[in-house]
Formats: C-alpha cells, structure tokens, sequence
C-alpha cells in the first residue's frame, strides 16, 4: 500500500541545514505510527542526524538508522501482519517454554517468548548484525533490572540491542548483555530526547505511549489486559512527568484511542490515525528550520 497523500511543503534551501536529532517513544502496536512522522522527514527531504529509541521506537529507529525507507517498512510491516497464521507460528515457535505455563497455578519460571529469536525471524533482512555498521548513530534504551537504571546501547549486536529494549516483562525474557539483565527501556525512559537534544539544532520527539482506553466491559479489564497494559500506564505516566520539567524543540503525540500494546493486528487503523500528526509536525519542522536559519543569518 502507498503511503497516503499529503500535503506539500517547501523547505528553503540553505547552502547550510541544521542537523535534525529524532526520538521514536514506546507505545507497542501504537509505534507502528513511527512510520507516519518518519514519512514527514522523508517527505521533507531531511535525514536526521542521530535517532534515539525505546521499544518500539527501537525497532523503527534501528530501521531508518539502516536507511531504510518509510515505503520498505510499509510493505514489510504489512508483510509481516497479513500472515496472521505464519506469524502465530513464528511466536509459538520461539517461546522459551511451552504456553501451558499460562494455565499453571503455579508462578511461571520464564517468559512467553524470546525476543531475540523473534526479533531475527520478523526484522527485515537488510539490517546490519552490528550497531557500528548503521548508517546514522542511533541510541537505543532497555532497563537495567537489578541496577533499576536506564541503560543506553550504542554499539554491539544490533538485533540483542533491539531484543533488550522490547524485553517487556512476561511477555519476553530478559535479555542478557555485558553482564546486565536487560528490560523493556519504557519502564525507565519511554521518550529519551535528552540523547539527542544536546547534539543538534533541532530535536524532534515522537510520543506514542497513547491516550486514555474507554472501558470494553463493565466489569473492568481482564486480568490478562490489564497485566499487559499496565506498561503503557506506566509508560504514559513517566512522560507526562518528564515533559513538566524539559521538552524537546518539537513534540508529536500520535497516540491512537483504544488501541492496547500487542493489537498490532490494528496497523492500517494506527497508521491512519496518524496521518494528521505527520502533518503537524512538517508544519512545526517547517518553522524551526525558518527560525534556525534567521538565527543563523541574522539581517545586515
């Protein structure tokens, strides 16, 4: 499917561009939009100069670190999520220990599934093995479980890198990297634009960690959502109390209403529902690089 039409706009061309930093949130499915605000840049002619990601953010952060482009993610993503059955079997394949433990009254020893092994049957192949090998810097965020510290990945194996970062608890096993045990980077810093401020002229950061959910039942959620969505509350509640006290030069929330961690099943409603925010922030994009550049060049 063809990216959705948009609306044009013209950037000035300078002899001299500032340099562009981008930070890619966790949301789960609600990362897919990652897609729509890389488009905008894409659209604009514009390569950033160094990406920061956490999750989701990580995995669409690694892929246009490699240079990918937005048309390849889309075809791949819909690739991927119009195999519905091979992708049940894929998850089922690499599941460290059988689903049964789920129907266990006793606690389960291990996760469903191991994000390293999924990651290297679902990840398009065009990605380099190692981090050094990416075509623009990127920073990828997991969480230090015994440390309960952010951890910041910059180099080593690219797909454990990404595996860390995913690693939501129950869900995935922890991944194991430089004697650390690393977790889902949500838990700690869902949106880390501070990784990439301090390096350019303009930082752009990408919130997806989504809006408020409108009650299913009226009985409350089921045990298993509301085990799985706690990170996203978790998530959203880290973000808010972080933009009070610093911001980046832009912020975009493409959170999709109702959307929960794992319905990536719901791409095509996701990344429609975005299609405003890319918009908005080659508005915003526009005006900052218009600032910069009379800045840059002040009247004689």
């Amino acid at each position: 499917m063809p990216p959705p039409t948009s609306t044009s706009l013209t950037i000035p061309t300078k002899p001299s561009d500032p340099t562009i930093g981008i930070t890619l949130g966790g949301g789960g499915a609600r990362g897919l939009a990652h897609i729509v605000a890389l488009e905008a840049l894409e659209e604009l002619g514009l390569v950033p100069s160094t990406i920061a990601g956490t999750s989701i953010g990580a995995v669409f952060g690694a892929a246009s670190a490699a240079r990918l482009t937005t048309r390849e993610m889309r075809a791949h993503v819909e690739e991927i999520l119009s195999e519905r059955l091979s992708l049940v079997r894929q998850l089922l394949s690499v599941r460290p220990k059988p689903i049964d433990h789920l129907l266990s009254i006793f606690p389960m020893r291990t996760a469903l599934l191991d994000a390293e092994a999924l990651l290297e049957a679902l990840l398009p192949s065009r990605l380099p093995a190692a981090m050094n090998a990416l075509s623009i810097p990127l920073h990828i965020v997991a969480t230090d479980f015994y440390a309960q510290e952010r951890v910041v990945i910059t180099s080593g194996p690219l797909r454990r890198a990404i595996a860390a970062s995913i690693a939501l608890p129950v869900i995935f096993q922890s991944v194991s990297l430089e004697g650390r045990s690393l977790l889902d980077g949500g838990l700690v810093d869902p949106l880390p634009f501070d990784l990439v401020r301090s390096s350019v002229d303009i930082s752009i950061a990408i919130d997806v960690s989504g809006a408020a959910r409108k009650p299913t039942d009226e009985h409350g959620p089921r045990a298993w959502e509301a085990l799985v969505s706690s990170s996203q509350i978790l998530q959203r509640s880290i973000v808010k109390a972080r933009l009070l006290s610093d911001r980046p030069d832009i912020l975009i929330e493409t959170g999709s209403e109702g959307v929960g961690v794992l319905d990536f099943h719901r791409y095509k409603e996701i990344v429609d529902a975005a299609a405003p925010a890319r918009e908005s922030l080659k508005r915003q994009l526009g005006d900052a690089i218009e600032r910069w550049h009379r800045r840059a060049s002040p009247p004689l």
